[in-house]
């Protein structure tokens, strides 16, 4: 164990004591009791994750245990939250966070090991989490009949942001496709419901999906029609 690593966990036990400490007096005061601090044990857990990899710098392969790591320490964060207030009913709102930290875990490990693809999970499983936070907030699970297109537009994003480290032809291709996929059935859905709401057309369910594929295609088509080829210099022939 370095002596960084020592250094870094000897702070993260005086921090968890500290507030366990504080979390005693208070609780005197305000009437919770000192067993309520359980969830410090699931922080503890996740700091022992997420501590050595921002502690040892010249190993990058560390960075991995940011994934496990952070969903752990949002999971101890909430369990410590309802815990001291008794909130318990608050999961119903705060669990999408845990996804989120998956997203967030994906992303330090891809800074840490300077590995680009670890982007992709990282936006998607973002993507989702933001969503499943707002409907969770909001009570609107109903916006997935339209929302569903976040799905194949986060793999496009995905794809375009690692195109803009890889700086790959195929990958711009292959984004700007899924995205416009994205786009366009979600424009679709929402004429639908809106239709639907209008007239019981449900049928016309059915034809989204072709009706996507077509579009796309066409678009698809026209861009590398009308794209300039680079031209080769008569004397590199």
């Amino acid at each position: 164990m370095s002596r960084k690593l020592s250094i870094g966990v000897s702070v993260a036990l005086i921090l968890i004591g500290a507030v366990s400490l504080m979390f005693t007096f208070v609780g005197a005061v305000f009437g919770f009791r000192v067993w309520q601090l359980w969830p410090l044990i699931v922080i503890a857990a996740g700091l022992a994750f997420v501590l050595p990899p921002l502690l040892v710098r010249d190993r990058r392969g560390l960075g991995g245990l940011f994934i496990p790591g952070m969903p752990i320490l949002t999971n101890g964060v909430i369990l410590l939250f309802t815990s001291v207030t008794g909130w318990w009913g608050a999961w119903e709102w705060l669990w999408p966070l845990e996804v989120t930290g998956v997203a967030l875990g994906f992303v330090f490990a891809a800074i840490k090991m300077r590995v680009v693809w670890l982007l992709i999970p990282a936006i998607i499983v973002g993507a989702n989490g933001i969503l499943l936070q707002f409907c969770a907030i909001t009570g609107w699970w109903a916006v997935w009949a339209v929302a569903w297109a976040i799905e194949p537009l986060s793999v496009g994003l995905a794809l375009l942001a690692v195109n803009l480290k890889q700086r790959s032809a195929g990958l711009t291709v292959a984004g700007v496709a899924v995205c416009a996929v994205a786009v366009v059935g979600a424009i679709e859905s929402l004429a639908i419901v809106a239709m639907a709401v209008i007239f019981p057309v449900w049928w016309l369910w059915r034809f989204v999906a072709p009706v996507t594929l077509i579009l796309v295609g066409i678009g698809l088509l026209v861009w590398g029609v009308i794209r300039r080829v680079p031209t080769i210099p008569l004397a590199a022939k």
